[in-house]
């Protein structure tokens, strides 16, 4: 019966529309209005909305045009589609949509998409799309998509996606994806990922993820992740991985089973490895090149085997302690510094710099 009466409203619906630019009570400006009237106050009820001009009230929709010309105008009010509201340059107030819900350029409001919320330029407020919400623009309110929200620009505010979220922009707030949560811009507040988190510039805040987190700048904060943690610039604040961390330049606190950097300042916490300097082999035509760079490790660290390929100007705590020049302090079984005399540079317990201060150029231009 439900059903019936709603293919029966559509039908009355196509037929007004059909009729020059329909049918208003007590006029074409205002009251209650059937049909294609481009400019109205009150309850208006359209199959297709096309060059509309101004909407204020109610406005109940069936379908969207198919020419994206015809979608002009705003809407103010409450908009209902059954089964989609859409056809307008912009919607604001509330709007309802059994499959979604969206506009030409912007999106205000509080609206709620059975499948979609969207709109080619911002979508601003409360958002709900059972699928996903989409922006070509910014996004910023609160925004819960079954599948997943995401836009062109930047996204701001309290976001939750079943999958993910994403951002062309910045992303900024409280956001949480089922699967990661990323961003080409930056990462800022508390970020949730089920799998992981990232971002294309700087990542700061509190940021969790399952699996890992990775920025293309600096890390700052606190940082959680199941398996890795990495930067393309710097890790500061508070950093712990169940397997590895690694940035050019660590500055906090770090806990991890491997970590490795080129400047390495703070307290580092590895079971397994710590790596300080950079070693990597080149094939070219059968022949193996090896490309060295020396960094700086300040601070304390704690591990089992701390590995440092440059200058060592803290306290190096493990099993096995190496350093190429010693101006700190190493506590372990063996402990070797490289530019030690011979026979001072293996030594149980304990070692430290011997003799002459011989300071290597390479590895006390700290940050070049």
């Amino acid at each position: 019966m439900n059903k019936r009466l709603l293919f029966l409203g559509a039908a009355i619906l196509l037929s007004i529309s059909s009729y020059s630019q329909g049918v208003g009570i007590p006029s074409k400006k205002g009251g209650i209005g059937f049909g294609n009237l481009p400019r109205f106050t009150g309850i208006r009820f359209n199959a297709v909305d096309k060059n509309v001009e101004r909407i204020n009230g109610v406005n109940v929709t069936v379908w969207q045009s198919k020419n994206e010309d015809d979608q002009t105008g705003t809407m103010n009010g409450v908009s209902v589609g059954l089964p989609i509201a859409m056809g307008t340059e912009n919607r604001n107030g509330l709007g309802v949509g059994i499959l979604g819900i969206g506009a030409k350029k912007n999106l205000n409001g509080i609206n709620f998409g059975g499948l979609g919320v969207g709109a080619g330029g911002n979508v601003n407020g409360i958002n709900i799309g059972g699928l996903g919400i989409g922006a070509g623009g910014n996004l910023k309110g609160i925004n819960i998509g079954g599948l997943g929200a995401g836009s062109g620009g930047d996204v701001i505010g309290i976001n939750l996606g079943g999958l993910g979220i994403g951002a062309g922009g910045n992303l900024i707030g409280f956001n949480f994806g089922g699967v990661g949560v990323g961003s080409g811009g930056k990462v800022a507040g508390i970020n949730i990922g089920g799998i992981g988190v990232g971002s294309g510039e700087n990542l700061s805040g509190i940021t969790i993820a399952g699996i890992g987190v990775g920025s293309g700048g600096k890390i700052s904060g606190i940082t959680v992740a199941g398996v890795g943690i990495g930067a393309g610039d710097q890790i500061s604040g508070l950093a712990a991985s169940l397997i590895a961390v690694g940035s050019p330049k660590i500055k906090a606190i770090v806990i991890a089973p491997v970590i490795g950097g080129m400047e390495l300042t703070g307290l580092i916490i590895a079971p397994a490895y710590m790596k300080v300097g950079f070693t990597n082999k080149n094939w070219n035509d059968g022949e193996v090149t090896i490309d060295e760079k020396e960094g700086v490790m300040k601070g304390v660290s704690i591990s089992a085997f701390n590995h440092i390929k440059g200058t060592q100007k803290g306290v190096a705590i493990g099993v096995f302690n190496y350093a190429s020049t010693q101006r700190g302090l190493q506590l372990g079984v063996l402990n070797y510094v490289k530019d030690n005399p011979k026979g001072l540079r293996l030594l149980p317990i304990f070692n430290v710099h011997f003799g002459k201060k011989n300071v290597r150029k390479d590895t006390e231009k700290e940050g070049e």
